[in-house]
């Protein structure tokens, strides 16, 4: 008798497809690289339906994530799905698509092996059962990761090179400047900040009391944030400013305007050549800007301390806001930048004179029995008497506190220096000294 012959039915394979895009350029169009990616790899598994292959249902597809890397949401859920049982074979449309780095691949490849599945390249075809299918892959991918090391040596060289040029090459666009047309164009609202920040820092010598300043005066930052002692550092020392472009610290003449003024940015870093506890102490004590918001040029504009080092020397400065700011000078500005020693000396040996004269006594007892104070006229005579006396004993501190209770204002020009008094400055210092010296005898 003849034995019938018996249809063997061969085991079904469920395929899982996975396909990747590395940007999303393109992901919204009706039809795009995902979708034509997954033609193909049904199409070849319909090819194998002989062979009991059949496509699951569930979709994993990675758009707009790079193939260097495994944190990706699809092949995150595809390794847990292979883990779980339900998958037997992996289509993929070319093996790039499942990842571009040979150890990231070799992870891959022992998580097939031990869940007894298997991947399979549709324009490669091979699978991972055989040892053949291994060597191949392994050329593949090797070549694949070659490739892409390839393409981030000439991302970098184009980079580099643009960056030569001064071009912007994107990443986070520093306050005061949008982009246009891939172009850095100066923001004026936030450019009038940036420059205000320079000056500020100028004036005050620490970015600790200026934060503080700029917190209180709530000025936020390009993303709407309250400014801290760390962005200003990294502002005022981002050469941007100066229209240059930076690559790996080397500057560059970019294609962008300047916000601020080589001089600014001078003035600027003179300060930070310094060390922090040298600028802490000077700005304690108030030695170095002795006559601060108060000297302004004959036209009216204001000077700010300003810092210049040659060698190990710190040399001071009061110059013009006009010179900072790179303004036209008026003609009865001059002069945009005098030694502040020279001014201060000045305005003390004024102080110091006018404290000296009979006059200035009578003054002084005047004003003060004109708030009903019956007063001790020989006290007072003699505390303007010691006040020279004891100019030199004092605290930078108390010298800078009883300069800007004496002095209104200091205009410098071409005629000289005059020195403004506050009407009441002088009776105010006799005043407290005065209380001083009560208070010295009841002890």
């Amino acid at each position: 008798m003849s034995t019938p012959s018996v249809n063997m039915i061969p085991k079904r394979s469920r395929c899982a497809i996975y396909t990747r895009k590395s940007s999303e350029e393109g992901l919204d169009m009706e039809f795009n690289s995902l979708q034509a990616q997954r033609e193909a790899c049904e199409a070849y598994v319909v090819s194998q339906k002989a062979e009991g292959w059949a496509a699951i249902r569930d979709r994993y597809d990675d758009g707009g994530f790079s193939g260097g890397t495994l944190d990706r949401p699809a092949l995150k859920q595809l390794l847990a799905d292979i883990q779980a049982g339900l998958i037997d074979v992996i289509v993929v449309y070319k093996i790039d698509r499942l990842s571009r780095s040979l150890m990231d691949f070799a992870k891959l490849v022992e998580v097939f092996d031990r869940n007894n599945v298997t991947f399979v390249s549709v324009t490669q075809s091979f699978n991972t059962t055989t040892s053949m299918g291994r060597l191949t892959l392994n050329i593949l991918l090797s070549f694949a990761q070659f490739e892409r090391e390839v393409i981030g040596e000439r991302i970098r060289d184009k980079f580099a090179a643009s960056r030569k040029r001064g071009m912007w090459m994107g990443g986070f666009v520093p306050m005061g400047y949008d982009v246009r047309d891939r172009k850095l164009v100066i923001n004026e609202a936030e450019a009038a900040t940036v420059r205000m920040i320079f000056e500020r820092f100028v004036a005050l010598g620490s970015a600790s009391t200026l934060a503080r300043a700029l917190q209180a005066e709530n000025v936020r930052n390009k993303r709407g944030k309250r400014i801290d002692k760390g962005f200003i550092y990294k502002l005022i020392n981002n050469r941007v400013y100066l229209g240059e472009a930076v690559h790996k610290g080397t500057s560059y003449p970019g294609e962008h305007e300047a916000i601020i003024t080589q001089d600014l940015w001078d003035a600027v870093h003179a300060i930070l050549k310094e060390s922090p506890r040298e600028r802490g102490a000077k700005n304690r004590n108030g030695s170095e800007a002795l006559l601060k918001g108060m000297i302004f040029t004959a036209a009216g504009t204001a000077m700010t301390p300003t810092y210049t080092r040659k060698g190990e020397r710190l040399y001071h400065y009061y110059t013009s806001m006009d010179l900072i700011r790179n303004r036209e000078t008026p003609a009865d500005s001059w002069p945009v930048r005098l030694s502040a020693a020279m001014v201060e000396g000045v305005v003390i040996a004024e102080m110091r004179r006018l404290v000296s004269a009979p006059q200035e006594a009578a003054r002084v007892i005047a004003a003060i029995q004109q708030d009903g104070v019956r007063v001790d006229e020989g006290a007072i005579i003699e505390a303007l008497r010691r006040f020279n006396d004891v100019w030199h004993a004092l605290f930078p501190a108390e010298q800078a506190r009883i300069v800007r209770l004496i002095v209104d204002r200091v205009t410098v020009g071409p005629a000289g220096i005059a020195v403004d008094l506050h009407n009441y400055g002088f009776a105010r210092l006799v005043h407290d000294m005065t209380a001083t010296t009560s208070l010295e005898a009841a002890e």
